[in-house]
């Protein structure tokens, strides 16, 4: 029979972290990506990189495939189609004013959640050995402290009168969204009419119209930009608003060719007032023959 050491810890087995409190140089990853059932792993490492690069910096394909070993332009291009399918990315191309357009990516770190405000981090510790979870981890806090609610008097000395309590800031509204975006807007919202599981909130309308707006600037009908946003929907579409991010930046109509300038007209027969031949001149008077003899004569 095999003796059993007395100093090991009984959970010696399976996964032990070794925890630091991290202050500077770090990026907080969800478990929704970092565990995705559907993602593979050259698409959850991307997730990764682009969530921990600064706002501005350039993610193309080039970009990346200069920041990464081992995979290609191909597999960046695949991993960053399974990111915008699942939701975790979005890439659109804006206009600007003076008709240039731009790439814009936008990354979350969680699909369809709104942004909250994260609690300060503490100073850097490292966790002392012995005072780590069942499994190694960081022994939990303490629980905070709730304060007694004040009594009625408290209250009463406290109150301020009703007239001067400052009014609530007014609710977004619509109006917020640029005049020449309001008709994408509209029929975004209006999709659900066509297709239910094309429910999107009024902040995935705000981030998805320039793209539309690019698509009917460029003369595309509405009816036609509604069809091809609305078919052929995946069974278990989960991020609605990534997948139409991702058909309006893949399947973004050409320019209509400019029209062509139809040639002026020729001018109309006029009989000469010498030999009474036939030629083309905006007004009556003489060929070109009596003219060129007339002018000799003279």
């Amino acid at each position: 029979m095999a003796s059993v050491h007395p100093n090991v810890r009984p959970h010696d087995r399976g996964l032990i972290h070794r925890n630091v409190r991290l202050t500077s140089r770090y990026v907080i990853i969800s478990n929704d990506l970092a565990q995705h059932p559907d993602l593979t792993i050259p698409a959850v490492g991307l997730a990764v990189i682009i969530q921990s690069l600064p706002a501005g910096a350039s993610v193309g394909i080039k970009a990346l495939a200069a920041r990464t070993k081992g995979l290609s332009e191909m597999k960046i291009a695949a991993a960053l189609r399974e990111l915008e399918a699942s939701g975790f990315l979005s890439r659109t191309r804006e206009r600007l004013p003076d008709g240039r357009f731009i790439p814009r990516t936008i990354s979350y770190n969680r699909p369809g959640a709104e942004s909250r405000a994260a609690r300060e981090t503490p100073e850097a510790e490292e966790i002392p050995e012995g005072q780590e979870g069942p499994e190694g981890q960081e022994a939990p806090e303490a629980p905070e402290v709730q304060e007694k609610p004040p009594t009625p008097k408290a209250l009463e000395r406290l109150s301020v009168p009703p007239a001067a309590a400052p009014a609530p800031p007014p609710p977004p509204t619509r109006s917020l969204l640029p005049e020449r975006h309001r008709a994408a807007a509209a029929l975004l919202a209006g999709l659900r009419r066509r297709e239910p599981r094309l429910l999107l909130s009024e902040r995935d309308v705000r981030r998805l119209a320039p793209g539309v707006t690019a698509w009917l600037e460029r003369g595309a009908h509405p009816e036609a930009v509604s069809r091809t946003l609305c078919a052929s929907l995946p069974h278990d579409l989960a991020h609605p608003a990534g997948l139409l991010a991702h058909r309006l930046a893949a399947l973004m109509p050409p320019p209509l060719p400019a029209v062509p300038v139809a040639p002026p007209p020729p001018d109309p027969f006029q009989n000469c007032d010498d030999c009474d031949r036939a030629f083309r001149a905006p007004e009556p008077g003489r060929c070109r023959a009596c003219a060129s003899t007339a002018a000799a004569a003279a």
